[in-house]
């Protein structure tokens, strides 16, 4: 059995158990790589109506896209190519997040801003420095082009700060895909790598003060195992959090690089893991789904990429993602409730809770446990928020070994107000915010529990007296 309930001296009794399912929360999930290295992957498949609702856990669309795709004139924005794919997503109340470039493997920077006088060094990929090099990298300190980026930020600010369908916006305006890399063109010292991500990060804070922002690890170095990373700590030290853009690159035992420098983030801050374009990593030998599911325990991660065509990469990946969805993010149990079979209108009453996070990593928007009484024609009763505990205090767990939290509440119903007649009611249970409006799906779908359409989840009945 899935839940157990019994009547024990005049309490009822739930003892839910995890019912396995993949859940779509605030703060978590699988990001949908649908632009990256140019418009033309992975998103390029889909159909308008697509929002991979078939992808357990996808809940996010994640854009990285060069500058010149947005502003390929001064002051003039193409924010549809944006807006559209991200609109997909919002519709079926899912998240966006994006990452704006200004170096990859083709035209990123606009060429506006070299004829404005931007200094740049022109490169061919993989080979370095030429004068006559196909792509093109900016001085990323010069005032021009510092000037004309800080416009654009400011812009994408004025759009998507404090939006409440923006996930996370990375800071990836320095270096090759916006990860920091200068090997490709300036051969940066670490030092100057530093002082140059610092300028970045500031732009970014400026015009994104209220959004999550999150950078590459390699910033700090890709190959340097060990600290001090002065770019990450003064990242950290903003509110920056951690992203990984280099899992599964290489075969073990070089599979990643960076878990150590992830243990200063994630007490605090979100972290994001990218691994390899799929078929890329199977091809160099790299790829291995139980490593792909280390990295997630390693770093304690609470985003995952789709770094591939999506439907091929669910197809070959089927086992690896329902594993990680057991544990990416947050997962928060209900391991029991206990609460009188019948209580009079108005009289305190008790109630016991027990609760788990069983996945990796704190839930950091928190959230507030309710129980919500309802009638046969699904109208509110009573709305009985405990505001005492917040669940972003619930530890994150090793695998089967979830740190279980006894919670005692007292509530009354009908105390005043609203009227409140005798009866029996179903009794639901959620989580969200302080005034019982829920906002967490909880893993308790199953046999006798049931869900309203709105994250209440019903667990059982109560009678009200008089």
């Amino acid at each position: 059995m899935l839940c157990s309930a019994a009547v024990f001296a005049a309490d009822t009794v739930v003892r839910p158990a995890d019912n396995g399912e993949a859940l779509i929360n605030p703060g978590m999930g699988w990001t949908m790589h649908f632009y990256s290295n140019g418009t033309g992957y992975y998103g390029a498949r889909l159909a308008p109506s697509d929002s991979l609702d078939g992808f357990p856990g996808c809940s996010t669309v994640y854009m990285r896209l060069p500058w010149a795709c947005i502003e390929p004139e001064e002051g003039k924005f193409n924010w549809a190519v944006v807006d559209t794919p991200a609109q997909r997503w919002i519709a079926k109340g899912k998240k966006a997040a994006f990452r704006f470039t200004c170096c990859e493997g083709g035209l990123a920077t606009p060429e506006w801003v070299q004829k404005a006088g931007a200094k740049g060094v022109r490169f061919n990929f993989g080979k370095g420095p030429a004068e006559d090099g196909k792509c093109w990298a900016p001085v990323y300190d010069d005032p021009v082009f510092l000037e004309k980026l800080g416009n654009f930020i400011a812009a994408a600010g004025k759009r998507y700060n404090g939006n409440a369908n923006t996930a996370f916006v990375d800071v990836g305006t320095f270096g090759m895909w916006g990860e920091g890399h200068t090997g490709f063109d300036q051969r940066l010292s670490q030092e100057e790598s530093d002082r140059i991500s610092k300028i970045h990060i500031d732009l970014h804070k400026k015009y994104f003060p209220d959004t999550l922002l999150c950078i590459s690890d390699d910033i700090s170095g890709d190959n340097k195992r060990e600290g001090p990373w002065y770019a990450m700590e003064y990242a950290l030290s903003q509110g920056v959090a951690f992203r990984d853009d280099s899992i599964l690159v290489q075969p073990p035992p070089r599979s990643w690089y960076h878990a150590e420098m992830a243990d200063m983030f994630w007490r605090t801050l979100p972290v994001v893991l990218e691994h390899e374009h799929f078929r890329s990593s199977v091809a160099r030998k790299a790829w291995d789904g139980n490593l792909l599911l280390k990295s997630v325990e390693d770093h304690h991660a609470s985003y995952m990429s789709i770094h591939w065509w999506p439907d091929e990469f669910l197809k070959e990946n089927v086992k690896t993602i329902e594993q990680i969805n057991r544990r990416l993010g947050y997962r928060l149990q209900l391991r029991e409730l206990r609460y009188p079979a019948q209580v009079k209108i108005g009289v305190p009453f008790a109630v016991d809770w027990i609760w788990s996070n069983a996945g990796v990593a704190p839930c950091y928007s928190g959230g507030f446990p309710a129980l919500t009484l309802k009638d046969k024609d699904g109208g509110i009763v009573a709305v009985l928020a405990e505001d005492s505990f917040d669940v972003k205090t619930l530890p994150p767990a090793l695998p089967e070994k979830a740190v279980e939290k006894t919670l005692k509440s007292e509530f009354r119903i009908g105390l005043f107000g609203p009227s409140t007649q005798p009866g029996v009611y179903d009794v639901y249970v959620s989580v969200g915010t302080r005034d019982g409006t829920p906002q967490i799906a909880l893993p308790l779908v199953s046999g006798t529990i049931s869900e309203d359409g709105a994250r209440r989840y019903k667990v059982g009945t109560i009678e009200l007296v008089r």
